[in-house]
């Protein structure tokens, strides 16, 4: 019996990305700052998937004891990812307005009123000279474009790197500045929109919009993200253009994620009508379950800029998650998210390549 080309077509494109990272299966674990772990990193690395950890808002020494320990839990390839941020410039007034209407929901938390913090984001330059001393397998980053001098640092030590693209623009010019794969991440996709090349009302391209035509245009692998979550959906992916996906929204609920319960279990059959996008919690365009604080900030609105609004609303949020009160969490997540199971990240990995190989 002949293999129909559609099967061949998939299976050499998945064959690409994990020849590229060293890995199995060409399943990338999303790098989602703030609840994923060195655990959940280890546990998709170890199901011959790429883990990742995500680094965004960590200090250079938090960076440092996260590499360390996923390498104590797994002897195969993982990704570090960054924020490419720069410390904003703050406008004091807005500042306050916005500290003003946060009263109200830090009173309700028993938290104290906030004040204007002396820095709004950790310091990229040590967060990157962190990673690079580390000498990590795979870097990917997001939020902008990686400069040359950094990007040919990590190629000198043999590391594979990854840029972040929602449009066929950005894809383009992460491929010129010599990323060896690209995500394309659709507006379907939980978290932080990797916007940087276009205005983000621009970047809204749905996945599978996104796909064939950031294939026509560059070279390398692409990677999807954006909603994924069966073997179904990776195969059609494959066939549209990806060489592997990303998986965000597929791993919250597992054991080995650090989301609170309280996030997890506002997934649980959440509806694909049950997301959108908002400012509210960080001050930059991200997919979430829709809540209370998310609604009546956005209303508000005078949101400042990421991230300065992410850091306003850090132990605000932190105490939520503490004290299981889901309305004032920014619970990303992707617009297929309640498909999410609580099953270990490995099965899930394991799960659907197992999957994947029985549809070809």
């Amino acid at each position: 019996m002949t293999v129909p080309r559609s099967s061949e077509l998939i299976r050499r494109r998945a064959a690409r990305l994990s020849s590229l990272l060293g890995i199995e299966h060409a399943i990338v674990g999303g790098p989602m700052a703030g609840v994923n772990t060195p655990e959940l990193a280890a546990a998709v690395s170890n199901a011959g998937g790429l883990g990742s950890i995500g680094c965004g808002m960590m200090s250079a020494e938090q960076i440092e004891a996260a590499i360390g320990r996923i390498r104590e839990l797994t002897g195969r390839p993982f990704a570090v990812n960054l924020f490419v941020t720069p410390q904003p410039a703050a406008d004091e007034a807005q500042i306050l307005r916005m500290q003003a209407k946060l009263a109200r929901y830090r009173a309700e938390l028993g938290l104290p009123r906030g004040k204007i913090p002396s820095t709004f984001a950790p310091d990229f330059a040590a967060q990157f000279d962190a990673v690079l001393g580390a000498r990590v397998p795979v870097f990917s980053f997001t939020f902008g474009a990686l400069d040359a001098p950094r990007l040919e640092a990590l190629h000198a030590q043999g590391a594979k790197v990854i840029g972040t693209a929602t449009c066929v623009q950005e894809a383009v010019q992460l491929a010129g500045l010599g990323c060896d794969a690209v995500v394309a991440s659709g507006i379907e996709a939980g978290g932080h929109r990797a916007t940087f090349a276009v205005p983000a009302e621009a970047a809204q391209v749905g996945l599978f919009a996104l796909l064939p035509q950031a294939l026509a245009a560059v070279d390398v692998p692409l990677i999807a993200a954006g909603g994924v979550m069966t073997a179904e959906q990776i195969a059609a992916a494959l066939l549209l253009g990806a060489s592997g996906v990303q998986l965000g929204s597929a791993l919250l609920r597992s054991p080995e994620c650090g989301a609170s319960e309280a996030y997890k279990a506002a997934l649980a059959g959440l509806a694909d009508t049950g997301t959108r996008l908002t400012r509210a919690f960080s001050g930059r365009w991200a997919r979430g379950a829709v809540n209370r604080f998310m609604q009546e900030i956005d209303s508000a609105g005078d949101i400042p800029d990421y991230p300065i609004q992410n850091r306003l609303t850090q132990d605000l949020r932190a105490a939520a998650n503490a004290q299981g009160k889901a309305e004032y969490v920014s619970l990303w997540a992707g617009q297929a998210a309640g498909l999410a199971t609580g099953e270990p990240a490995g099965a899930i990995v394991r799960r659907l390549q197992r999957e994947l190989e029985e549809l070809l």
